[in-house]
């Protein structure tokens, strides 16, 4: 019969087994280091592989990172880009306004006329027809036949106003004429339009006239249909045709007719608005002159 309590193992005979193992232990530890040490090399590239994907997943997405940093820095500086260059093109385009506005409030105008600035709204389509048209009417009182002048000289006439906006007749229009004089010796012609925006003609020049080129056409005055004294034209051109009775007398127009902005409505000294219709300024014009050059033939 087996006993019921079977006796263990004592614990004097553990507690010295555990002090053997520990000594073995220590002694095994200083020998084995080298062989450790081999192991260690030989697992450390292992181990650094076995790093790689978590390194190239963090620089990833660090790169990710960085380049829609980028991206939205890029975006950013092209949109303040965008921006600065449309203010950079109005401060411009002000700034051209007011060189414009300051040249035209310096043209040679009679310094005691009324006269308000006007801004042309609309331009010509007909090549035939020379005229433009204003943002004043007779609300501003502008009035028929009313002189328009622009920085460099006369631009032309007004012919129809409505209540808000009026339509100038161009000096090269073909219908329009204007009495003009030399400043160098005050001989005077009639200038008329010719449907090239770069080209007026002097009517019934005689052909002894003493007319150079370069010489400066401004309003004579005659028939009160413009102030006197307002720039016109410069002789460009001279033909002196021995079939035709009078010279061909070309000029070009002060005004910048081809690319006005800005024009100043004028009135006269005295406040009057005479009603005038311009088709008629080349006859009138023209009877003044035959009438000064009877009266010097006498």
């Amino acid at each position: 019969m087996k006993p019921i309590f079977v006796r263990g193992i004592s614990q004097q005979f553990r507690l010295t087994l555990a002090i053997f193992l520990s000594v073995v232990l220590l002694i095994a530890n200083d020998r084995l280091d080298p062989i450790r040490q081999s192991i260690s090399s030989v697992l450390s590239p292992l181990q650094y592989l076995a790093n790689v994907p978590g390194l190239l997943l963090d620089w990833s997405a660090d790169s990710i990172a960085t380049r829609n940093m980028l991206a939205m820095q890029n975006k950013e500086l092209l949109r303040q880009q965008l921006m600065m260059s449309e203010r950079l093109q109005r401060f411009e385009h002000l700034r051209q306004e007011n060189e414009r506005l300051r040249a035209l409030l310096g043209s040679p105008v009679h310094m005691d006329a009324r006269k308000v600035v006007a801004e042309v709204m609309e331009v010509a389509s007909d090549p035939f027809r020379h005229y433009v048209v204003l943002n004043h009417g007779a609300r501003t009182g502008v009035f028929v036949g009313q002189s328009v002048v622009d920085a460099q000289g006369v631009v032309g006439q007004v012919i129809e106003v409505s209540e808000l906006t009026s339509r100038v007749l161009l000096v090269t229009d073909p219908t329009h004429g204007i009495p003009v004089r030399i400043t160098r010796n005050d001989v005077r012609a009639v200038a008329q339009g010719t449907g090239d925006i770069d080209e007026i003609e002097l009517r019934h020049v005689a052909k002894s006239t003493d007319i150079v080129v370069g010489d400066l056409l401004v309003t004579s005055g005659l028939g009160n249909r413009f102030p006197e004294g307002y720039p016109v034209a410069r002789v460009m051109k001279i033909s002196r045709d021995a079939g035709q009775s009078y010279s061909v007398v070309s000029a070009q127009p002060l005004a910048a007719l081809d690319r006005i902005r800005y024009v100043l409505l004028i009135w006269p000294d005295d406040g009057t608005q005479e009603q005038v219709d311009p088709a008629t300024m080349v006859n009138e014009a023209e009877l003044d002159i035959e009438s000064a050059e009877d009266e010097v033939s006498q």
